[in-house]
């Protein structure tokens, strides 16, 4: 006589965070100042191999400005990203909430 199994539960698919994160945004918001702030970073790879690091600021609700630096690699790139968070955070700026 064949055995009856139990039928196996599916745990879910864990998700991996990445260790350098490639894009981040982040808002300062101080009414008290008429202030509400954002700025959004980003890496892009470019046609000729290299990685340019996106940077997007402005008021919130208008379109802002936009300024693309080029960096010899992906890794460049992460690295000026994650150090202009740093200096944006000490200014006040906090991360966007999901």
């Amino acid at each position: 006589m064949p055995k009856h199994r139990k039928p196996r539960l599916s745990l879910p698919t864990p998700i991996q965070l990445p260790l350098f994160p490639e894009a981040g945004s982040l808002v300062r918001i101080r009414p008290e100042n008429h202030e509400w702030r954002y700025y959004r970073l980003a890496v892009w790879p470019d046609l000729f191999g290299r990685a340019l690091l996106a940077r997007h600021w402005g008021r919130i609700g208008t379109p802002g400005r936009i300024r693309l630096d080029p960096h010899p690699d992906a890794g460049a790139a992460i690295n000026a990203l994650a150090r202009l968070a740093r200096t944006k955070r000490r200014r006040g700026y906090r991360d966007r909430a999901a």
